[in-house]
């Protein structure tokens, strides 16, 4: 019969075999994170604007304009948690509903992938959501890959921003809050930067309205910006993250009429923290970035057409 020698495991073999372990290991986590970081092109959709491009990276499904190597993410969801939000810009926007909780009717300009009318539609249950996107194209990616679903309650509009706003005033609309999150792939449009702009917005919202506008600290205009939106609303709520080096977006909130009380914000954030929560959004936190100071010079130039 056949006998088999055990392996005497002398401390140089354990040694051996410790080595060849930890390098698989080593191994097996570059694998890992290889993986994990690589950003696999989706869906292109082309558009006569420029390419939209859906990528996955890391855990997330993003959208882009043009390439998957550009490093803006005008979009991206968890995969794993869809309703939680990856982007400090649009948590700071979506906290807008501590100003005004009985929110009936939103407008938000710039469809994107959808983030802020899906999260909205499931703060504000009763709510009416109306989006505006220029681009065809953009709409179809919301749809196929974000999860965005047109409805009695969701509605699309197909034009741009501005000529809708106008239309609104015209016709008489009112919203109770107005979300402006525009960008073409340099900035926000010039056409929705200007105080005869701001004018018709103020125009359209319902009194006790809320403006909710995303824009860059490290936008050349911002000294402007920040005066154009002063002379239209007065003062304004000025969200600015604790770390620039997270985002540099910055929000502004304005209301029609005067700004809430942080009394008052505070009970809205007690009473709405657990709605928020699986969003991302830590109301109480959330409330030290509410800003009422004038961080621009007096006598900075009002943007105008």
């Amino acid at each position: 019969m056949l006998k088999i020698r055990p392996i005497m495991k002398s401390s140089s073999f354990r040694l051996a075999l410790a080595a060849c372990i930890t390098a698989a290991a080593a191994a097996v986590l570059v694998y890992c994170l290889a993986t994990e970081t690589e950003t696999r092109l989706i869906h292109t959709e082309p558009s006569e604007f420029a390419p939209v491009v859906v990528l996955e990276e890391a855990g997330q499904r993003c959208m882009n304009f043009h390439t998957i190597e550009d490093n803006g993410r005008h979009t991206c969801v968890d995969l794993s948690d869809p309703d939680k939000m990856v982007f400090a810009y649009t948590r700071m926007m979506a906290s807008a509903v501590l100003v005004k909780p009985n929110t009936k009717n939103v407008l938000v300009i710039g469809l994107g992938g959808a983030t802020l009318p899906l999260a909205l539609a499931k703060m504000l249950p009763d709510a009416i959501i109306d989006s505006v996107e220029i681009d065809p194209a953009v709409a179809r990616v919301a749809e196929q890959f974000f999860g965005y679903r047109q409805g009695s309650r969701q509605r699309l509009y197909i034009e741009d921003g501005r000529s809708y706003v106008e239309r609104a005033r015209k016709h008489g609309r009112r919203y109770d809050m107005i979300m402006l999150d525009a960008f073409d792939v340099d900035y926000i449009p010039a056409h929705l930067l200007t105080r005869e702009f701001f004018e018709h917005v103020h125009a359209i919202l319902a009194p006790g309205g809320v403006l909710v506008a995303n824009s860059f600290t490290i936008s050349t205009l911002y000294e402007r910006e920040s005066a154009t939106y002063a002379a239209v609303f007065g003062d304004f709520f000025n969200l600015r993250p604790e770390n620039s080096a997270i985002t540099s977006n910055r929000v502004i909130i304005a209301t029609k009429g005067p700004l809430p009380s942080m009394s008052t914000l505070r009970q809205s954030a007690a009473e709405m923290k657990a709605l928020l929560a699986p969003f991302g959004i830590q109301a109480e936190q959330m409330l030290k970035l509410y800003s009422r100071e004038r961080d621009w010079p007096q006598d900075a130039a009002v943007l105008t057409d």
